[in-house]
């Protein structure tokens, strides 16, 4: 007999079906038993006398069999009496924390420090169901805008982006490094394929300890040519998470009620303010002295967050025009402020998410942004400006901050598989 889910229960009321999953809860009470099974799509309950769970403890793996009864009262409405139970694992030991509590209630790192298991909790799986549907969204937005997605090194040469530390390797004798991400790589394809994007791993190695960084994070990628600036970048990364919202909704609607998560409305247009004046903003709102101040503090994103919300009605706002001695060598000036850049960062519910910006194009203004410097571990880099690069621009969204946003966790590595940062290593 073919195994069904426990979705597919409803289907076959009046049937025999075979089942198999995890022993997820096990309620024995003085003449009837429950056994509640979990699999990929959810949870079947299963109805046997108490004899019958007697050998198969929570977390044990099992294959049941028996005939499906519409009950209101079951998961989905229908369960499973009359079982044949059959173990496929030997019986599983007791997990650190109850995986069938509706919260998990442990400490972060010890969660953590028992990923393989606690991950399997149904709230904690959910976090990452919303993660998958979001990369598929922001690779079918792309794809549809005719963008080639590409896979760049993620070992190089020489340490060469500004921005971040970086973790040094030996590489057969030779040092090389891991990428802080593909932005050399991406710019050159713009020379290729005009549009391109990339999901890959980057690594940071700068010594943060705080809920919103990671030494190792996944990053989504993208860049495009034949800008007129950064507000032409601005608009497709708009579609991208409009993309990503809308996959979300079709792909993980079951995780997005799992953990109580509301999808933000994409406006057509998301509202931007310059960097200039949300410092104006916030420095009359809160009566601090900003003047001088290079970048936005985590708590003026998030009263600019909750600015946009009042202003706006959206929980999606652009800060463009951050300061040059902020931004990587190869951003390009604001027309007229050089002080200022053609950048940007998109803020969600409180945080930073992407960053991106119009780019240098033209090899004479590299020549300039690099003056001083060794231009050796620049060469291939700049071998695409000597033979024509269009006007371009991209950003970068790092997946586990907008997921942790998009579910309200406090912190990233809660959106995190096996979260790597300054103390961890493993699991």
């Amino acid at each position: 007999m073919h195994r069904i889910l426990s979705t597919e229960l409803p289907a076959h009321a009046g049937r025999t079906v075979a089942l198999e999953g995890w022993v997820h809860r096990r309620r024995l009470l003085k003449s009837v038993a429950f056994l509640i099974l979990r699999d990929r799509a959810g949870l079947a309950q299963v109805v046997a006398a108490p004899t019958l769970l007697a050998g198969f403890p929570e977390e044990t793996v099992v294959r049941v069999t028996g005939a499906a009864r519409a009950n209101p009262a079951a998961p989905g409405g229908v369960e499973v009496i009359e079982p044949a139970i059959e173990a496929l694992t030997d019986p599983a030991e007791p997990p650190p924390f109850d995986l069938y509590r509706p919260e998990l209630s442990a400490a972060l790192p010890t969660v953590l420090d028992h990923a393989p298991v606690a991950l399997r909790h149904p709230r904690l799986r959910a976090v990452f169901q919303l993660s998958a549907a979001a990369t598929a969204g922001y690779r079918k937005a792309l794809d549809a805008l005719d963008f080639t997605e590409i896979h760049t090194p993620k070992l190089v040469g020489s340490a060469t982006e500004s921005g971040a530390n970086v973790f040094g390797i030996d590489y057969f004798g030779r040092p090389a490094y891991l990428a802080q991400s593909p932005q050399f790589y991406k710019q050159m394809m713009v020379g290729v394929f005009e549009r391109v994007y990339e999901v890959g791993p980057v690594f940071r190695a700068e010594p943060h300890d705080t809920v919103r960084h990671l030494a190792q994070y996944t990053s989504l990628d993208a860049e495009l040519g034949f800008v007129a600036d950064h507000r032409d970048v601005m608009a497709v990364l708009r579609e991208a998470v409009a993309g990503m919202v809308a996959e979300i909704a079709v792909r993980a609607d079951r995780a997005l009620s799992t953990v109580d998560v509301k999808l933000p409305a994409v406006p057509e247009r998301i509202p931007a303010v310059h960097f200039a004046d949300a410092f104006d903003l916030v420095g009359r709102a809160t009566g601090e002295d900003l003047s001088g101040e290079p970048d936005l503090a985590p708590a003026h994103e998030r009263w600019l967050c909750e600015w946009a919300v009042r202003e706006y009605g959206t929980e999606l706002l652009f800060v463009t025009g951050y300061p040059m001695v902020k931004r990587p060598f190869y951003t390009h000036p604001e027309p007229g402020r050089p002080a200022f850049s053609n950048s940007f960062d998109l803020l969600f519910r409180g945080m930073e998410v992407a960053t991106g910006g119009q780019r240098l194009h033209r090899y004479g203004d590299y020549l300039a942004a690099l003056a001083g410097q060794d231009l050796a571990p620049y060469e291939s880099y700049l071998q695409a400006f000597r033979y024509g690069m269009p006007p371009h621009g991209g950003w970068a969204i790092g997946l586990e901050r907008f997921v942790a946003r998009l579910a309200g966790l406090p912190n990233v590595r809660q959106a995190t598989l096996f979260p790597r940062d300054l103390h961890r290593l493993t699991p």
